[in-house]
């Protein structure tokens, strides 16, 4: 049994997920992908240390993944990681100096271009959109 709604819906949010991502990995800095650009700012908006497995959980990925992420961020010296002074089996990480530089350079760049979007949209359609994206969010967190 088909719901033509359901259906829609996703459609659209597939598609405009695949256009956010283009727009976004084009304007991110050379050799940033877009699960590191996430990280950072995540971090940034957050301020805090976290763990590698609080990481992995707030992005719905296996601890592995974002090992692999975190081990790239700190090559790259966007992130410092520590261990625990308390539980040597955990680390924390958290944004470095060059890191938030890069990641407020990928927000610089992709701004303009959201903002033309937003613009285009009209920002009344754009807030009344974001609790209905918000809710099919949380939808599919508990899933």
């Amino acid at each position: 049994m088909s719901d033509p709604l359901a259906a829609a819906l996703f459609s659209e949010v597939f598609m405009a997920d695949q256009l956010a991502r283009n727009v976004v990995s084009r304007a991110l800095p050379k050799g940033m992908e877009i699960s590191h650009f996430s990280v950072l700012n995540h971090l940034a908006h957050i301020g805090e240390e976290r763990t590698p497995a609080q990481l992995a959980a707030s992005f719905h990925v296996t601890r592995g993944a974002m090992t692999n992420t975190l081990s790239k961020l700190a090559w790259a010296g966007h992130v410092h990681i520590r261990p625990d002074w308390d539980d040597a089996r955990r680390k924390f990480v958290a944004i470095s100096p060059a890191g938030r530089q890069a990641r407020d350079a990928a927000l610089a760049a992709l701004m303009p271009r959201i903002t033309e979007v937003v613009r285009a949209i009209g920002p009344e359609k754009v807030r009344a959109a974001l609790p209905v994206l918000r809710e099919l969010r949380a939808q599919l967190e508990d899933s």
